[in-house]
């Protein structure tokens, strides 16, 4: 069994790999390799979210997924991310969402929105995602640098969201503002911007209670809120229950694919063998999708907590202590993925990544981010458009969300 890691409780714990650091400058690669070689369940006793285990093997992971009647994704118990709920959310408001609750309510609130995410729904969808994606790739400029994030990243996850929501088009940067407040989990360390969270999240369920107000008495309609309105689990929510489901909503259907779009601009052009294999045969594309998603990892990390005392992988795990899963470090497992920090587009197991989840937490909307990246990866193609990437990215400087602030590219055709 692996020795625990002692250190002086000064001292900066080289293997907290919360630090917002080690993705701004992306280097979360070599800690998480050590901690899965020396101890891939290792506590942490210092970090700035306070003390937590951190499960960095794939089949940990899996093992604390699979449980969830031992390992709680309860708000009620701390919630999804390494930064405690009490430390997010105003004191006289609680903001559940489904994703942050156990059995049963979870199942029963997932119920609702799936509908929007089957196979179905996917073939409707298609035509219309397509389209988006053909006029955003046609607006683009050949001749000059732009940013991929905002022309192509965030536009087209952000028009997609406008239509789950029917949400109102000339707003809809909106959603991306709001969405960006509420992923960043950097914001519990400074109260100031605490409070300006707080207010972004009012003005989000101001704006999605008067649409909800429009809809109310309307014959149902395949958008999220009317589902939610015409379900018996979610249309008597709170105003926090809602606000609670809307961040959910929100960040997983922007950040998670918004990021991996990004992210698969900047790998193909890191790993130009797997970019000129793939430009040679679109036919690899839907392997090449689940690749990217595996090789980017859009959301680092999810948290548990231990509802009973419990024994992972050797170490014993008391009742309340916080399980933080690092997706990031699973994807890179060597013992799943052999040579993982690679993108290889023909890995044979390339689905079998965590990016999504495992168990019945899995991503509702997995579907939809796989339909969006593949008709955008198709329509590059297309235009035989390649991205060059012309300086190292900016990068969301936090553990919870992996992502991409800014990237400059220029284009070519091959």
């Amino acid at each position: 069994m692996a020795t625990a890691f002692k250190l002086d409780s000064n001292a900066v714990d080289p293997l907290d790999v919360s630090r917002a650091e080690l993705y701004t400058e992306h280097k979360w690669q070599e800690p998480f390799r050590r901690l899965r070689t020396e101890d891939p369940v290792h506590w942490c006793p210092n970090s700035e979210f306070g003390p937590y285990w951190s499960v960095s093997n794939y089949k940990a992971i899996q093992h604390v997924e699979a449980l969830p009647d031992i390992y709680s994704s309860s708000w009620e118990h701390g919630g999804i991310t390494i930064a405690d709920r009490d430390q997010f959310e105003d004191p006289k408001i609680e903001m559940p969402m489904f994703i942050a609750m156990d059995r049963p309510k979870h199942t029963e609130q997932r119920r609702v929105v799936s509908p929007a995410f089957t196979p179905s729904e996917m073939v409707r969808m298609s035509d219309e995602i397509r389209q988006r994606t053909s006029e955003t790739l046609d607006s683009l400029p050949w001749d000059q640098p732009f940013d991929w994030v905002d022309r192509v990243s965030i536009e087209l996850t952000t028009g997609m969201l406008a239509v789950l929501f029917d949400f109102p088009w000339a707003d809809r940067r909106k959603l991306t503002e709001w969405s960006d407040w509420a992923g960043d989990i950097e914001i519990v360390k400074d109260p100031a911007k605490r409070e300006q969270r707080l207010e972004k999240l009012y003005e989000m369920g101001a704006y999605f209670k008067k649409l909800w107000d429009e809809r109310v008495d309307k014959e149902p309609t395949p958008d999220l809120i009317s589902m939610m309105i015409h379900s018996e689990a979610m249309k008597d929510m709170s105003m926090g229950e809602f606000m609670g489901n809307l961040v959910l909503l929100i960040v997983g259907g922007n950040d998670t694919t918004r990021n991996t779009m990004s992210g698969l601009a900047y790998a193909l052009n890191k790993f130009p063998d797997q970019r000129a294999m793939l430009e040679a045969d679109p036919s690899l594309i839907p392997n090449a999708v689940s690749e990217i998603i595996r090789w980017q990892t859009p959301l680092a990390h999810m948290r548990r907590t231990a509802l009973v005392d419990t024994e992972l992988e050797g170490k014993k795990i008391k009742a309340g202590e916080k399980v933080i899963m690092w997706y990031i470090s699973g994807n890179r497992d060597e013992s799943v993925f052999p040579d993982a920090d690679k993108l290889d587009i023909k890995r044979e197991n390339a689905r079998r990544h965590l990016s999504f989840g495992y168990g019945i937490h899995r991503c509702v909307g997995a579907r939809l981010a796989e339909l969006q990246i593949t008709i955008l990866l198709e329509e590059m193609a297309k235009r035989r458009m390649r991205v060059n990437v012309l300086e190292e990215p900016v990068r969301v400087a936090q553990s919870f969300v992996n992502g991409y602030r800014k990237m400059m590219v220029k284009l070519e055709r091959y």
